[in-house]
């Protein structure tokens, strides 16, 4: 990976309202501001410009947010339309160019296809969008050019907290031998499991991330929360988890917001996520974290 940097202006002295991103060496840059300030962003002359958006907001179950994209010719009436009819929304990121008509109508139709494409692909975020839509007809150039504004989009997205196009990266996985030390907890394949399942997963820079392959309980404890409930419901209903012989089984790597969530949805039970994931040797996450930070 590249390094980069990004220079954020906090348009009017407040940290949560409209911030203005751009890229060293990339034509555009993104408007983050949140739902309550669009009557007064609406004005800013980005908004006047063809560009594709996003609308981030709480899930109805309340664990994590949904996603809603769109594109504009120009964006402005299409937040607009938002603003008025779709409650979901608290905040929104809108990509433009730093030179007004450097982006299409075509341009920004591809942008949307592949953002959508990408975010079901990797099941991260529930998607407002009810289709998918087709690709246009773009030259192989004008192609070229929106794949690489794309990549920068997605450089920039995990670094505004958005992660739901973001498919799990992982190091080469380490099994870790009956009592080897450890320097280094991340990247470390642990397991967590009960009688007839277990899941492997690993802690990483993004989160935790439960392996393809692993199984999980079907049953459901009293002590499972109504959000973490909601939660497995979603992954099912994504087919992130499908029933496989009595047993839930992932069909891809998935990267939960914390072990403890991790854990929880393999057990069907409430559970400490720290405690719960073992290495070979039986030590748990939280030892294996405290010999990384020397206690």
């Amino acid at each position: 990976m590249t390094p980069f940097s990004l220079r954020i202006f906090v348009a009017d002295g407040d940290p949560d309202g409209l911030r203005i991103v751009d890229k060293s060496n990339w034509i555009g840059k993104a408007l983050v501001f949140p739902r309550a300030l669009l009557p007064q962003v609406k004005v800013r002359p980005e908004l006047a410009q063809t560009g594709v958006y996003l609308l981030l907001g709480p899930r109805p179950d309340g664990e994590g947010d949904m996603l809603y994209v769109g594109e504009g010719d120009p964006i402005r009436p299409r937040l607009e339309s938002h603003y008025a009819q779709k409650d979901f929304w608290t905040r929104a990121i809108g990509f433009t160019t730093t030179t007004a008509g450097q982006l299409n109508k075509a341009h920004v139709q591809f942008l949307e296809s592949r953002l959508i494409a990408l975010a079901r692909a990797a099941k991260r975020m529930p998607l407002d969008n009810a289709n998918q839509p087709a690709e246009p007809s773009l030259s192989e150039a004008g192609r070229a050019d929106m794949e690489v504004f794309l990549g920068h989009m997605l450089g920039m997205l995990p670094v505004l907290g958005v992660h739901a196009f973001e498919q799990v990266r992982l190091s080469a996985p380490i099994a870790l031998a009956a009592g080897a030390a450890v320097a280094d907890a991340v990247g470390v394949v642990l397991t967590c499991g009960g009688r007839g399942f277990e899941a492997r997963g690993m802690d990483t820079a993004q989160g935790f991330v439960v392996l393809a392959g692993s199984t999980a309980t079907p049953k459901v404890g009293t002590s499972l929360g109504g959000n973490l409930q909601a939660m497995r419901q979603v992954l099912l209903t994504s087919g992130v988890l499908v029933e496989v012989e009595s047993v839930y089984r992932f069909t891809q790597d998935y990267v939960f917001s914390s072990p403890s969530n991790a854990a929880a949805t393999v057990l069907g039970r409430g559970a400490n996520g720290r405690v719960e994931w073992k290495s070979a040797d039986g030590r748990t996450l939280k030892v294996l974290q405290e010999a990384e930070a020397g206690q």
